[in-house]
């Protein structure tokens, strides 16, 4: 899989270092974890999944985070980016909309003793004020902008890491936030679940 993640691009060697050490399988079904370790997504609970490595891997690599810094994760699904995420950043942040995801995901991350993450069921869409401002942002969720809430949260010099467009066409975004403005980068063509919420989707 590391071998595959570097042939498409991916150099920070801290990112390719966590998904070496991160036992994708243990986050997918047991049904499904001869799958775990191909390039691409699959389903998890709630209707929801898990992102494909690349993807996972792209994602944090755009954050530019390290240990020193505080991220918030909207969409912790199976917990899988949030572990890849505890072990690039300092304290992880990490809210999930549906019940059964985020009780599976708190069980996994202490499985494999992460102690710098912090998981709540809630609506992400309008983030976790109370730790903010964050260093990186990432949601693996998809938007139909980048919610307000989100822009707020984000330190001046953090970024933020999002899919934004409808359910059949989303681009992948990093917004950089500056003391005067915020830069929107593309990042190219993907697909997510739609983000549920106040300042995303209703349904």
């Amino acid at each position: 899989m590391v071998k595959n993640l570097r042939s498409r691009g991916i150099k920070d060697e801290r990112v390719l270092k966590a998904m070496s050490v991160v036992p994708r399988h243990l986050f997918v079904e047991e049904a499904l974890a001869y799958k775990a370790y191909g390039d691409h997504p699959l389903p998890i609970a709630g209707g929801q999944t898990i992102s494909q490595p690349y993807i996972v891997a792209r994602m944090t690599e755009l954050l530019e985070v390290t240990k020193a810094d505080k991220v918030l994760e909207i969409g912790t699904g199976s917990g899988y980016q949030t572990a890849i995420l505890a072990h690039v950043a300092g304290m992880i942040f990490s809210i999930e909309r549906i019940e059964e995801l985020a009780r599976l995901a708190k069980a996994r991350i202490r499985q494999l003793s992460l102690d710098n993450v912090i998981i709540r069921c809630s609506d992400g869409s309008v983030g976790w004020p109370e730790y903010a401002p964050y260093q990186g942002i990432l949601a693996a969720a998809a938007a139909p902008q980048v919610p307000q809430p989100l822009i707020d949260q984000l330190a001046v010099g953090g970024r933020l890491v999002m899919p934004v467009g409808t359910e059949k066409n989303q681009i992948l975004v990093r917004v950089c936030k500056t003391e005067k403005s915020t830069k929107i980068e593309e990042h190219g063509s993907v697909i997510f679940v739609k983000m549920i919420g106040k300042q995303a989707y209703e349904s």
